[in-house]
């Protein structure tokens, strides 16, 4: 599946608190800025081990595609935000107009 969306769309900016102009940005995945949640660290741990799985072995098992993260930039103010959660999509590409 392919998905095309705007370069620039019109959505509410919540620092100008109106409806203005913004700019879509994919951003790509970033590193985890915080420490790794306790469970994390315990399952860590224990797939260290000796060569063989506590657990069932967990490659394999992740999903065919990547979220997409969109940024939104207001051009009256130059505030940016994320909205939502992102989608999974195959495909994306942002276009000049639709």
């Amino acid at each position: 599946m392919k998905m095309d969306m705007p370069k620039t769309q019109n959505r509410h900016c919540p620092k100008c608190k109106k409806h203005t102009e913004h700019t879509v940005k994919r951003v790509s995945a970033s590193k985890v800025k915080r420490r790794m949640a306790e469970g994390q660290r315990r399952f860590k741990r224990k797939m260290k081990g000796f060569g063989s799985f506590p657990k069932p072995n967990p490659r394999g098992r992740a999903k065919p595609t990547k979220k997409v993260d969109l940024r939104y930039k207001c051009k009256e103010c130059g505030k940016e935000q994320c909205i939502g959660q992102g989608f999974r999509v195959k495909k994306f590409e942002l276009k000049k107009k639709m």
